[in-house]
């Protein structure tokens, strides 16, 4: 078995592709698309060619109820053109809203404040002072609730337990991988950073949890990847437990005021680790990989 190799994408390649989308969207939205920005490795750098995402934000003048219907449908369109479009990542929401550091629409605490920090403006006019800044306590409790949101379900947890597939396509191996270590990173350091930042974050640590196989996604996401047998056999053995990590980094962050987060939290541990009996790097002490978990968090960069 082979692993996927992605088709490469320079990041100017990928840059215009993102001015060329907002450009559709403008042509959609009109005189409400405020400025529309890179966002992500695109914007900050450390943009991978084989596995990163293309992420554009889009700011609007206000929020109207077919707003989401319409942002989606142009979104589809333009990710159906071809491998390099399939990579847009699209953020949005009101100028209220985010003044007053929320989102009406689709725009993640981490993904506000790299707004804030590190937006590359790509047409439109430059409203980044306007954007209010999400604080630390913010960052945690979103990146939960996005974990809970789309990490958390049943195919998701499937493919975790026999994650065979998942090795033999790149870009969705490296984020399952490198999504709860930029969960981490932004927890630890109140900032967006980027994925490269968020890894040796991780790896400069004592004895890493999933050390091998966190290696293994940043030889993939530099388009070197090992085989898609050595890269099932580190899945099998370090993702339950890496993700078991996250979560128990996550519990001890949050407060009585997050109950919910808390015991959504313990109830994915419970089931990550009950595949017909405890994970065997615990027993001496849940379809594919979800698309909308795939995009992200953000999910922090996207890696």
């Amino acid at each position: 078995m082979s692993t996927l190799s992605p088709e490469a994408l320079d990041p100017g390649s990928a840059t215009a592709i993102a001015e060329a989308c907002a450009k559709e969207f403008r042509r959609t939205l009109a005189d409400r698309l405020t400025a529309a920005y890179a966002l992500g490795s695109l914007a900050h750098g450390g943009f991978a060619p084989a596995v990163s995402d293309i992420d554009l934000a889009l700011v609007l003048t206000d929020r109207r109820h077919d707003d989401q219907r319409i942002i989606d449908q142009v979104t589809r369109e333009l990710q159906a053109r071809d491998s390099a479009h399939a990579r847009l990542s699209v953020f949005w929401s009101s100028l209220p809203a985010l003044r007053t550091n929320q989102d009406d629409g689709r725009f993640p605490a981490v993904d506000r404040l790299d707004l804030k920090k590190s937006g590359m403006l790509l047409l439109g006019e430059d409203v980044r002072q306007d954007v209010g800044e999400a604080d630390a306590a913010a960052l945690v409790t979103d990146s939960v609730r996005f974990a809970l949101q789309v990490l958390a379900l049943e195919p998701v947890l499937a493919e975790f337990h026999d994650p065979a597939r998942l090795a033999g396509d790149l870009r969705r191996f490296t984020k399952a991988v490198l999504l709860p270590l930029r969960f981490l990173y932004t927890a630890d350091t109140a900032d967006p950073g980027s994925t490269d930042d968020a890894i040796h974050h991780h790896l400069a640590g004592p004895s890493p949890v999933a050390g091998e196989l966190v290696r293994a996604a940043t030889r993939a996401r530099h388009g070197q990847p090992d085989a898609a047998e050595r890269l099932t056999e580190l899945l099998h053995a370090d993702l339950v437990p890496l993700y078991v990590h996250y979560i128990d980094r996550s519990l001890l962050r949050l407060t009585h005021t997050d109950a919910d987060l808390s015991q959504g939290l313990a109830l994915w541990r419970t089931r990550l680790l009950d595949r017909n009996g405890t994970h065997p790097a615990h027993r001496p002490a849940q379809d594919d990989l979800s698309d909308q978990a795939m995009e992200d968090p953000r999910s922090p960069e996207r890696p």
